[in-house]
């Protein structure tokens, strides 16, 4: 069977209210003016299917969609990108949620958290059919994929995943932590960086772990050495966080499946992710593979910094 896709994304797909605030934390009052309040569609594995989507590759995203207007919003946002997506019922409706944006960029995310029901499923022949014909699967961290994760595994796709702000404690991600042969995750809830991404290589299957650490860059284990990822200075001002972790994987996930070393996937990561932090929360602009791979020239070889 021919390779018909080059990165298959589960899960991720919902729907943000964003908000932005004076302040965070937002102190209590009865009231605030905000500036507009706007609603589109795009969580983490929307965004990273638009990001590898805008770098050249070849992608289809699979979740489960509600039948009502914010999953019409998501619908319409991979039609319009091109991006294939195969769509399962979500019968408690499209998963959503509200981000507060301070002044800085930093965001602070609801989630609404009724939307996921025990009984949740990917269709495991679905799930096989497509990882049949993809180079490598992205797995978002939500309930019905956990359950896909033996499909992929026996379909013999490489798998990623992103932890986000696990604690490097909280049980419910370890199965995504240790199924991965490449993990993602953030230092902000971390007590010990260096320790949880050890751990993670130890009892799992993954080669590497990436740690990202915001402007301190990011932090890689690969094949047992730890070395560090410097910050890219954003090409403009930083306005929003959003999706700067999701841009992150994509660029990584370029490089990767592009054939490029450790540095080199860690140097593309960084430059998106940056490009991600100026761009509003209300836009889903992604950064371009002439676009990263100039400004990735322009840096020099990563090995040499």
């Amino acid at each position: 069977m021919s390779i018909e896709t080059d990165i298959l994304v589960l899960g991720g797909a919902g729907v943000d209210t964003i908000v932005y605030v004076p302040q965070l934390p937002l102190p209590y009052a009865d009231s605030y003016m905000v500036p507009a309040i706007e609603t589109r569609a795009g969580q983490t594995g929307d965004f990273v299917a638009l990001g590898v989507h805008a770098l050249g590759l070849r992608t289809h995203h699979i979740d489960m969609i509600g039948d009502d207007d914010a999953g019409n919003l998501i619908r319409a946002l991979h039609r319009d990108r091109g991006i294939a997506l195969t769509e399962v019922p979500l019968p408690a409706g499209t998963k959503r949620a509200v981000n507060l944006v301070g002044p800085d960029g930093r965001r602070l995310s609801l989630y609404d958290n009724s939307r996921s029901q025990a009984a949740d499923r990917l269709p495991p022949e679905t799930v096989g059919a497509l990882a049949a014909v993809s180079r490598h699967a992205h797995v978002s961290i939500t309930h019905p994929c956990a359950f896909a994760l033996p499909t992929l595994r026996e379909a013999g796709v490489t798998i990623s995943t992103d932890l986000h702000n696990w604690d490097g404690a909280e049980a419910y991600h370890e199965a995504f932590a240790y199924e991965a042969d490449l993990v993602f995750l953030s230092t902000a809830a971390l007590v010990d960086t260096e320790k949880t991404m050890r751990r993670i290589a130890e009892r799992g299957r993954a080669r590497a772990v990436v740690a990202t650490a915001g402007a301190e860059g990011a932090y890689q284990l690969f094949d047992g050495e730890l070395t560090h990822i410097p910050a890219v200075t954003p090409p403009a001002r930083v306005v929003d966080s959003n999706g700067a972790g999701d841009a992150f994987v994509a660029g990584y996930l370029f490089g990767r499946l592009s054939g490029e070393s450790p540095q080199r996937c860690g140097l593309y990561g960084a430059i998106a992710g940056a490009h991600a932090c100026t761009v509003p929360a209300t836009g889903t602009d992604l950064i371009s593979r002439a676009e990263l791979l100039t400004l990735a020239a322009a840096q020099g070889n990563p090995t040499d910094r």
